[in-house]
């Protein structure tokens, strides 16, 4: 059986986040200051071990040009999107798109403007050839 991707967990994705919303490198102290309002030793701990194993895993890159460490994320949000959603398309449906398409269209929580933005991305591409 291949090998899985490597994954991240929720608190891991919770770090990333914040590195994407931020648009701008961050310390560890400035991210746990964020994600823990109030910050303790352990929250530091914390967040330091998960972005220990997001730079080991690829998904953060650290600065250590300067006395503290910057972090930044190594990947864009729309690539780690895809690739969860290719893995649950492989897991669930056998590789068809079809079923998570039809899933999105009909989401009570997609908007009248999403869904024309969806439809105009599938017209465009048909015309395309792709």
């Amino acid at each position: 059986m291949p090998r899985e991707a490597k994954d991240i967990t929720e608190g891991e994705l919770a770090v990333l986040q914040v590195l994407w919303d931020r648009g701008t490198p961050a310390s560890i102290r400035q991210l746990t200051e964020t994600l823990y309002p109030r910050n303790t030793a352990a929250h530091y701990g914390t967040v330091q071990k998960q972005l220990e194993r997001l730079e080991g895993k690829g998904f953060v890159r650290r600065d250590r040009s300067l006395f503290v460490h910057l972090f930044s994320p190594a990947v864009d949000r729309d690539a780690l999107v895809g690739r969860r959603v290719d893995a649950v398309v492989d897991k669930l449906c056998g590789g068809s798109l079809a079923p998570v398409i039809s899933h999105l269209l009909r989401a009570p929580k997609l908007t009248d403007e999403e869904r024309r933005k969806l439809r105009a991305l599938i017209n465009s591409d048909e015309r395309e050839g792709a």
